[in-house]
C-alpha cells in the first residue's frame, strides 16, 4: 500500500468518524476552560479531562450521563 493509499483511507475513516458524531446534546461548554490540577476537572463545566476529549465520539446517552455527573460535581463544589 503506498501512502497516497494511506493518507486516502485515513481520510475516509475521519469523514466517517464525524459522520458517526451525535449532536442531540450540548456540550456543557461555558468557555471557561481551565483544569484544576488536583483532580483534572475543568472548573467552567465541571468535565473530567477525558470527558472532555471523548464529548465529540459519546452517544446521546453518554452525554447525558457525562451531564448528570458534572451537576453532581457542581453540587458538591458549592456544599
Amino acid at each position: 500500500m503506498t501512502v497516497a493509499e494511506d493518507e486516502r483511507r485515513e481520510r475516509r475513516r475521519r469523514r466517517a468518524r464525524r459522520a458517526l458524531q451525535d449532536t442531540s446534546v450540548p456540550s456543557p461548554c461555558i468557555a471557561v476552560c481551565q483544569l484544576d490540577g488536583a483532580n483534572d476537572l475543568c472548573i467552567g463545566c465541571f468535565r473530567h479531562v477525558d470527558e472532555i476529549r471523548d464529548w465529540p465520539i459519546l452517544t446521546a446517552a453518554e452525554k447525558q450521563a457525562v451531564l448528570d455527573r458534572c451537576a453532581d460535581r457542581r453540587a458538591d463544589s458549592d456544599a
